[in-house]
């Protein structure tokens, strides 16, 4: 396999494919790289190079029992850019993986990013504090644990309903995709996946986000279920310098898999436009 070793000796598996201007892909929790699998057959097919890891504790990668917090999330993900060597790369991130690409660009910077895609991503904070009133209580993210650790299968089957809005009426989910969900979280470290429930939800991104000096596109769907748009991306726009918002009415969480024609359409529009006015610069 294909593997970057940290600092810490965790083995950071990452594919790699074509060539052209880098696409780095980070993944949602509980999933790993795959999740990702048509959005980067459809860019490499445009002749981009397409590159996602698995976080530690997720599918291929080392199954940690430290660093499963996002700030070695984020390290985790310079140390594959870097080992690649990768400029004017774009960024596109899911959900957790929205963190993680915060979290980077407020540890490392944006001297190898050109542009950035958040989609369905957990900042600027989820967890509701005295500061973030309208966030999601400590008691779901509890309940989360809970159900996680008593039957981790079952878990991941009842969870998936939600994630990609199967359980709304007139939703048209194929059996296919849930089962992809169930498959690819299994293949996690049970630890890694449970640790990672604090890091998504009480991590607060909102300083890394006021670094972004990039062009930065947000993308959403308007009925998740899982990280709710006025709690996340309708926030994270006011802290991200001139960021391009686009809502999907009716979307899930899950929309790269449920909408995939058109969010791949999206990410191919503006990562067009990233590199013109790079160009033009």
């Amino acid at each position: 396999m294909t593997t970057v070793k940290t600092k810490d000796g965790a083995e950071i598996y990452y594919k790699d494919w074509g060539a052209g201007q880098p696409v780095v892909f980070s993944h949602g929790w509980p999933l790993s790289s795959e999740a990702w699998a048509g959005q980067m057959l459809f860019l490499a097919q445009h002749g981009y190079r397409v590159i996602a890891h698995d976080r530690r504790g997720h599918g291929r990668s080392t199954q940690t029992s430290s660093g499963n917090d996002m700030n070695t999330y984020a390290d985790d993900l310079a140390a594959v850019i870097d080992h690649l060597d990768l400029k004017k790369a774009v960024l596109i991130a899911h959900s957790t993986g929205g963190g993680e690409v915060a979290r980077y660009i407020g540890r490392h910077g944006t001297k190898r990013v050109e542009n950035v895609v958040l989609i369905a991503a957990v900042p600027p904070l989820l967890l509701k504090t005295d500061a973030n009133p309208e966030g999601i209580p400590i008691e779901v993210f509890d309940g989360l644990r809970a159900g996680l650790a008593k039957d981790p299968s079952q878990f991941y089957k009842d969870f998936a309903m939600m994630f990609y809005g199967a359980n709304r009426g007139g939703a048209k989910v194929s059996q296919g995709i849930l089962d992809q969900f169930w498959l690819w979280s299994m293949q996690g470290s049970l630890k890694s996946i449970y640790e990672c429930i604090k890091a998504f939800s009480e991590t607060d991104f909102t300083e890394d986000l006021k670094k972004f000096d990039v062009p930065t596109l947000l993308l959403h769907g308007e009925d998740d279920q899982v990280v709710p748009v006025m709690i996340s991306s309708k926030k994270s726009a006011k802290l991200i310098r001139d960021a391009k918002e686009i809502y999907y009415p009716g979307g899930a969480h899950g929309i790269t898999s449920t909408q995939p024609d058109r969010v791949n359409a999206d990410l191919l529009e503006f990562v067009k436009k990233g590199r013109k006015s790079s160009k033009a610069a």
